[in-house]
């Protein structure tokens, strides 16, 4: 057994084991991250931009998880629908940090709600570290690259999220398999006391162990709860997910062109491979100088649910989703599912 294996199983056996057996409907798998955060399963819901609004985010808190509302780019009466949607279960939230700068009076009002935790993600996390550690909430930063976990270390961090390209909705170029590992050595080495959790391409129990294994404390999922009853996601993309393979997406930049929407370079989002796709993809130029007519027709597509000609933001753990189930179910599964895998595998025990 390697060196950084055995530093990253020790690091995880801190916390104790549960004492039930794994049972698939209830099963506590026992991390830094569940004691740190009080949770019974190592699971948090990503802050998905419009799908992740507060009845998902209680259904996987109140499954053992927890849930993040997606604050997206700051509809102040949208979030606090969603937070009335929670019903006042414990949830957090999450910001496209560039987005909030320019209306920080969002983070203001939404801590007022005593989130739980608060993550910002695509930005520097600096301005609004302060307020949020204030009010109390857990801080996670979500980082896309080695830069910006050290930024993240510097600000304090309670969190941090390495993410891989593989992730639905806005990324960068990093791999999680590598990338995890890599985030996880330099927390232990510079701030021993950070969690992370992995993110990119988790979609169920066997990816939570493997991201357990790779020194994470535990996983951010996105895609998987984005096929959730819960979700805000319109029928005919739901069921786009469940016919889509984990070659059925790509990163790209169209999307953003056709929202005009200016996205800092560096960033592409992954969604499905579709007809929109299959149009503008590679033609971006072209796509800028139609935005005016394009733009109110990707729209228009959006708001009816169109899966071919808008935007179907899910990333490559598609090919294992087969259906579309209630989010306390994933969350419960995944954990069984995890719990079983890592007690079979000699040497990687919860003991």
């Amino acid at each position: 057994m390697g060196k950084r294996l055995q530093l990253h199983l020790q690091r995880w056996r801190q916390c104790p084991s549960p004492a039930t057996p794994v049972d698939p409907t209830m099963t506590a798998l026992a991390t830094r991250l569940t004691r740190n955060l009080d949770l019974r399963h190592p699971i948090v819901s990503a802050p998905m931009a419009f799908a992740g609004g507060g009845a998902l985010a209680a259904a996987v808190s109140r499954a053992g998880g927890l849930g993040l509302i997606g604050g997206g780019y700051g509809d102040p009466a949208w979030l606090e629908q969603q937070f009335a949607a929670a019903d006042g279960a414990r949830v957090g939230v999450g910001f496209i940090t560039w987005s909030l700068r320019k209306s920080p009076s969002l983070l203001t009002d939404v801590l007022k709600h005593r989130p739980a935790a608060v993550m910002l993600s695509f930005g520097d996390p600096r301005p609004f570290a302060d307020e949020i550690r204030g009010a109390g909430a857990t801080l996670i930063c979500q980082c896309q690259d080695m830069a910006h976990v050290m930024d993240a270390v510097e600000v304090g961090a309670d969190v941090v999220v390495a993410q891989g390209a593989e992730a639905g909705g806005h990324g960068a170029l990093r791999g999680t398999l590598a990338f995890v590992p890599e985030a996880a050595d330099h927390l232990a080495q510079h701030a021993p006391r950070t969690l992370l959790l992995a993110a990119g391409g988790i979609g169920d129990g066997r990816a939570l162990a493997a991201a357990l294994m790779l020194g994470a404390d535990g996983v951010l999922v996105g895609t998987r709860l984005w096929a959730s009853a819960e979700a805000l996601v319109k029928e005919r993309h739901h069921r786009a997910i469940v016919e889509t393979d984990g070659d059925g997406t790509l990163r790209t930049r169209v999307p953003d062109i056709a929202r005009q929407i200016p996205w800092p370079r560096g960033f592409t989002a992954r969604v499905r491979r579709n007809a929109f796709t299959d149009r503008w993809h590679g033609r971006e130029d072209a796509l800028e100088a139609a935005v005016a007519e394009e733009g109110p027709r990707y729209r228009q597509a959006f708001e009816a649910g169109d899966p071919d000609h808008t935007a179907v933001w899910f990333g490559e753990a598609a090919g294992v989703i087969h259906s579309i189930e209630p989010a306390g179910t994933i969350v419960e599964r995944m954990a069984a599912e995890a719990a079983a895998r890592l007690r079979s595998h000699g040497g990687a025990t919860l003991s």
